[in-house]
């Protein structure tokens, strides 16, 4: 149920990483304010049982994001479905367990015994650059497919999806921090470059939502949650995980040009308070 609706009727809205959780859940709220849904996702599949669920005004599209001749015919099937981008959303992203730290901190002992766990130095380049560009060159590479032909349309607009990382690093994952810090960059960046254009760039950066990214670090095999999920909790004053449904009110204000039509470059948090919480 959303928490309110907007007029989205004739609208196309392009979502990259349909498939996942918390994208899809964009879908769903999107699809019912009317607007026609294309889901992209490299996982066919992931994006068809999304546009199942939509029905008759959504399509699946398989695209590699960071291919820009993959997107270039993923744009072609959108256009000729549904017809040009009207909102943009970049949800394509993640992490991966390469270019994750086995520990927090570093200790003299770390480097005594190479290969028993992964430190800082055992980070490899092809690695880096994968997290890097999943999250932050698949957004560059959309947009400039999809949002040429939306400049001087009416009502336009990009959203990024950003993270909690990007205002404050998270322990292990020093790629996918430094993407997410990127993309609010780069948000702030594109509002400025398309102001003249009629596009409007925002972006929303989710705290700790469960997906299936993350569920196996955040909960044992037997439920339970892990240290790391109790670290989270703790730091976060709501004392919980968000649910995807609390992400919505969020995007719809951010879709909406009557509720935020002068709302240009910024990066909301929805976090249960986890970015204003100091740990005292």
């Amino acid at each position: 149920m959303l928490p309110f609706k907007i007029n989205l009727e004739g609208k196309t809205v392009v979502i990259t990483g349909g498939g996942g959780v918390l994208c899809s859940e964009f879908a769903y709220s999107l699809a019912e304010c009317g607007a026609n849904i294309a889901i992209i996702d490299i996982k066919l599949e992931n994006a068809q049982a999304v546009a199942d669920k939509i029905g008759a005004n959504s399509i699946a599209v398989q695209a590699d994001c960071l291919s820009k001749e993959s997107l270039i015919n993923a744009k072609n099937i959108v256009d000729e479905k549904f017809g040009l981008c009207d909102i943009l959303i970049n949800g394509a992203g993640g992490n991966s367990p390469k270019c994750t730290t086995t520990k927090e901190y570093l200790f003299d002992e770390d480097l005594e015994n190479p290969g028993e766990i992964t430190t800082f130095f055992d980070l490899l380049p092809e690695n880096l650059r994968f997290v890097f560009d999943l999250n932050f060159t698949s957004a560059v590479l959309t947009t400039q497919v999809f949002a040429k032909d939306m400049k001087n349309k009416k009502d336009c607009a990009v959203i990024n999806i950003s993270s909690m990382n990007a205002f404050t690093p998270l322990t292990k994952i020093p790629a996918y921090s430094a993407a997410k810090a990127a993309v609010s960059n780069f948000t702030q960046w594109l509002a400025v470059h398309f102001s003249k254009v009629g596009i409007r760039v925002n972006a929303i950066a989710p705290g700790f939502f469960v997906s299936e990214q993350n569920r196996n670090l955040l909960f044992d095999k037997d439920g339970n949650p892990t240290p790391r999920a109790h670290k989270i909790l703790a730091a976060t004053p709501m004392g919980r995980f968000g649910e995807p449904k609390e992400l919505i009110g969020t995007l719809l204000w951010l879709c909406c040009p009557e509720a935020s039509g002068f709302v240009n470059g910024v990066v909301v948090p929805v976090d249960g308070g986890f970015n204003a919480y100091s740990g005292v």
